[in-house]
């Protein structure tokens, strides 16, 4: 085994024997998408017994699942520990099955999109136990839902999209249309991974910057990226931007044609659904990007060049509860090292800075400066001996670090 991966490889497994203990519980993956279904038996039993006020809070189960319920799985269950032996990882990688569990997604994900929308625009819900339809604690709740399958529908475009197979790529973009982010396609495989780490990522945030902060800078960065990698490939092709091959315009079609056509089905009184959906969605992915690799910098050679990305250059968590639910997306070094990669077998990787919790935990703590700070701060400084200058330092804060302006 290499020296970069952690406990449960060192031994030498029967080979023959050797089985993934995970390998049906990656159909956690789909509670996201088909959450809303599996609440309405209880949604309609709480309003039989006449609790119609606590009937309201199961449309609440994607905020209540990602900031309750998925924190204290990860506290109970902790870290996983284990990687797949060097001996198998060719078998693993190969096994269709694991393809499968990610591709099953997108039909329960825009079956709930279609609940959803239903849900927000009836008038009648009585067979639900409703005097009408539903109110805007409700309403709000079950768009939160929505939009958190739609974050998680987001890493699974993710893992699809970092593959080679042309399907993989399209499911990809289809999977973004709901949360109108189809151009982190591009951003994601061609700009993140390039300059993850560096100053030059809006996707990378910096020692002492704040939530907050980052996030306009990572959206609109990130979108303005993808438009001018798109516009630079099709320059070379000798075709116009504005071609229909232009991936960002492909894919944010997908997201006019499928709201549009939702709209004309539900009217106009859907549209606070799709946007409070959508923007819940692409700011969960943002929140992640954001704890993703806070304050870590790439080197610069001699040459002026970034050194090559490494496994210091992400945070970890191997918390498993959460990697289960998210595809292994939290054993983040080993992503960024071999991105096409598939999830099932991406390992620990023992030089990657860990994080305290999974990122389930970590996500509540993005909302508020002070607590992410007292939490993260020090183990930034700490992985670098506390050298503030070898991290990626906010420029507002290199005063306050005492970091010296650079030449």
């Amino acid at each position: 085994m290499t020296t970069q991966e952690l406990h449960g490889s060192s031994q030498s497994p029967d080979l023959g024997e050797w089985r993934d203990k995970k390998r049906y519980l990656w159909l956690m993956g789909l509670i996201a998408p088909t959450a809303l279904f599996v609440m309405l038996p209880l949604v309609w039993a709480l309003n039989h017994w006449g609790w119609h006020g606590a009937a309201q809070v199961p449309l609440w189960i994607g905020p209540i699942l990602l900031y309750i319920l998925l924190p204290a799985l990860d506290l109970k269950f902790g870290p996983d520990g284990q990687n797949p032996p060097d001996e198998v990882m060719e078998r693993l990688e190969n096994d269709k099955y694991y393809r499968y569990c990610t591709y099953i997604y997108i039909p329960f994900q825009y079956a709930s999109v279609l609940l959803g929308a239903y849900l927000f625009t009836a008038s009648d819900l009585s067979w639900l136990g409703f005097d009408g339809g539903l109110g805007w604690p409700a309403k709000i709740g079950l768009a939160l839902s929505v939009g958190v399958l739609g974050g998680v529908g987001i890493n699974t475009a993710h893992e699809m999209g970092h593959k080679k197979d042309s399907l993989e790529r399209w499911l990809s973009k289809i999977t973004l249309a709901q949360t109108c982010y189809g151009h982190f396609y591009i951003e994601h495989n061609r700009g993140h991974h390039v300059r993850v780490a560096t100053p030059e990522d809006p996707a990378s945030a910096r020692l002492g910057e704040t939530f907050w902060e980052f996030l306009p800078r990572s959206i609109f960065g990130s979108l303005r990226s993808a438009w001018e990698l798109e516009a630079k490939r099709l320059e070379r092709a000798g075709k116009s931007k504005w071609h229909w091959s232009n991936d960002v315009l492909n894919a944010w079609a997908m997201s006019v044609v499928f709201y549009g056509i939702l709209i004309a089905v539900f009217g106009v009184g859907l549209i606070p659904f799709i946007v409070i959906s959508a923007v819940f969605g692409f700011t969960l992915l943002e929140t992640v990007n954001y704890l993703e690799h806070y304050g870590l910098l790439r080197q610069k050679n001699s040459n002026g060049r970034y050194e090559r990305c490494a496994p210091v250059h992400s945070w970890n968590s191997d918390h498993i509860v959460t990697n289960l639910f998210l595809y292994h997306l939290q054993r983040h070094s080993d992503h960024h090292a071999n991105p096409t990669r598939r999830y099932q077998t991406l390992r620990s990787m023992a030089d990657a800075p860990n994080l305290p919790s999974g990122y389930a935990s970590m996500i509540a703590l993005t909302y508020f400066p002070p607590l992410w700070r007292k939490v993260m701060d020090h183990r930034v400084i700490e992985h670098y001996d506390g050298d503030v200058s070898r991290a990626n330092v906010h420029p507002r804060m290199r005063a306050h670090y005492g970091v010296k302006e650079s030449a």
